[in-house]
């Protein structure tokens, strides 16, 4: 199961249910004020095994995170903010092209 960052289109929770990826939002769930770090730790906890982000910096900042949960992957998603819609829409040519594979104990970018 995938978690989307505070910084992620809550709408992509529902596009990725239909590329039958199960995920949710740290928004729904209430984390959209965790730190980084802690985020990562909720997220493992909650059976989570990837997280999407935006942020750059957001792997730095949970490195520690990720060191200790082997099973665990960042991805920062690349694609310009847009309006959800329009991110939406990118995000779906993206997919086709190259599918998002979380790698364990890393952060990764996508589209590369």
């Amino acid at each position: 199961m995938w978690l989307l960052d505070a910084n992620m289109p809550v709408q992509l929770v529902a596009l990725l249910g239909e590329l039958g990826i199960e995920a949710d939002s740290a928004v729904a769930r209430g984390w959209n004020t965790l730190s980084n770090g802690a985020l990562v730790s909720a997220a493992v906890t909650a059976k989570f095994t990837a997280l999407l982000t935006r942020d750059r910096l957001f792997g730095e900042s949970a490195a520690q995170a990720l060191e200790v949960y082997s099973k665990f992957g960042i991805v920062r998603v690349t694609l310009p903010q847009l309006r959800a819609s329009q991110f939406l829409t990118a995000f779906r040519a993206a997919w086709q092209t190259a599918r998002i594979v979380p790698a364990p104990e890393q952060m990764i970018e996508w589209p590369a």
